[in-house]
């Protein structure tokens, strides 16, 4: 079987931007604005891909151990979610932070092109998580591999960004 990559197709004559409506709401969680706080004096904040792809789950759970085990002191794992749709304390952390790291499940860099949209001048450094390791490229659902080798490889993305983090 041929190997399947995705090398991505430019859409000639596209336009550049696309224009995405989200609905404003009032609401806001107590608990991510007091997070955003205590957070808020770290040097780097992390965002990262939260596809539902394979590629997208190593990356969140490589996102997830650098900030949370392997440099907790450096760094803020960011909500992607709540900082792209609304201005609040998770947007801020991104906005403020002396340094921004978007961990990418791949190529098509939806976290860093989704913060770009609403912080402006944002220049993260991108890593592109699939590249840090191993596997069968013709993969592409969370269920194609196990939950052991998924952890496995999001340990090595990992320890490759965290070392990164150290030099």
């Amino acid at each position: 079987m041929a190997e399947k990559k995705c090398s991505g197709i430019n859409r000639q004559g596209a336009s550049e931007y696309e224009t995405v409506k989200i609905a404003k709401t009032d609401n806001v969680c107590p608990m991510c604005e007091d997070y955003a706080k205590k957070q808020a004096s770290k040097p780097i904040a992390v965002i990262c891909c939260e596809g539902a792809c394979l590629r997208g789950e190593v990356a969140r759970q490589a996102a997830n151990l650098i900030c949370n085990w392997l440099a907790p002191e450096k760094t803020v794992r960011i909500c992607l979610g709540g900082a792209f749709t609304k201005d609040t304390g998770q947007r801020s952390l991104v906005k403020n932070a002396g340094k921004v790291i978007a961990i990418e499940g791949c190529f098509i860099q939806c976290a860093s092109r989704m913060m770009k949209g609403v912080v402006d001048n944002l220049n993260p450094e991108i890593i592109i998580a699939d590249r840090l390791y191993d596997f069968d490229t013709n993969l592409f659902g969370v269920d194609e591999m196990s939950e052991d080798q998924i952890k496995i490889h999001a340990k090595e993305a990992a320890r490759k960004i965290g070392e990164k983090l150290y030099e």
